[in-house]
């Protein structure tokens, strides 16, 4: 039985499909006050709960989805996070601050028996959890909504998200990656541009994990444009897209975005299901 939260909706109803489950009743509700609340209808013994915890109320709702499928019978619950806010703060840079991605594992932990994560900024934060916790990789399901790619270039913003590139490159078929590198002059005046590959009169796909404002990526789109570049696509798994980073992408060239479904958003082209399907 599938639990969905109120932003993950999409994503719950293409999982059942995938799996064949069924989706539990759910009801979301809202006080006087200002506080939340969910209904949770028949669970099996067995319950799977969908959400992405985007803002801080997701992240309430979740643990009381959590609650509610305890209340209603289920007996084992697995939790999947498709997009895990705060995944980011995970360390402390300065004496007296939070690591609060380890602050929300440690709490998600106490409603789940087992926690599966969507392609989280860093790995690490799966050790967080206090109960077993792995990441599913959902990339190349990006690669799904490209076609005839003259000379395809799946370029990364840095070597940290090559692995990514390398496979979105290989779920399409055909290409080359390369990674872009930041060289500084001063300290104020940078240069970024794809460390080997040239971009000339190629279509080229921009690949990372999320875009949150769409400056990096925005200033990546001018250096290829400067450079040459036929069309650029940008793909992530994680579409944020906060204020106006589509419209950013948009002026500064940009052919097309495509996210995932790890967050409902106009561009969110393909489903992650078929990626988490497997590990449930």
């Amino acid at each position: 039985m599938i639990v969905s939260g109120s932003r993950s909706q999409s994503l719950a109803v293409a999982l059942a499909a995938e799996t064949g489950m069924e989706l539990a009743p759910v009801s979301f509700d809202t006080f006087p006050d200002g506080e939340r609340t969910v209904r949770v209808g028949d669970v099996a013994d067995h319950t799977v709960i969908v959400a992405s915890t985007v803002s801080n109320t997701s992240h309430v709702e979740l643990l009381q989805l959590q609650d509610a499928a305890r209340e209603a019978g289920a007996t084992e619950v697995t939790t999947v996070i498709p997009y895990m806010g705060y995944a980011r703060q995970d360390e402390a840079f300065e004496t007296g601050e939070p690591v609060s991605a380890r602050a929300m594992a440690r709490a998600i932990s106490t409603g789940a028996d087992r926690v599966l994560t969507v392609n989280p900024h860093e790995q690490a934060v799966c050790d967080f959890f206090d109960v077993p916790a792995e990441s599913v990789d959902a990339s190349a399901q990006l690669a799904a909504p490209l076609s005839g790619l003259t000379e395809p270039l799946f370029l990364a913003p840095d070597s940290g998200a090559i692995d990514l590139a390398e496979t979105v490159r290989d779920a399409y078929g055909t290409g080359e990656t390369d990674h872009f590198e930041k060289t500084r002059h001063s300290g104020s005046a940078v240069d970024i541009e794809p460390r080997d590959a040239s971009v000339e009169g190629r279509d080229v796909v921009l690949v990372d994990d999320i875009v949150a404002t769409g400056t990096t990526m925005s200033e990546s789109v001018a250096v290829l444009n400067e450079h040459g570049a036929n069309r650029v696509t940008v793909t992530c798994v994680h579409p944020l897209l906060a204020e106006n980073a589509r419209l950013k992408l948009a002026r500064a060239g940009v052919e097309a975005v495509i996210g995932t479904d790890t967050i409902e958003d106009p561009v969110s082209e393909v489903s992650v299901a078929p990626a988490i399907a497997p590990q449930l």
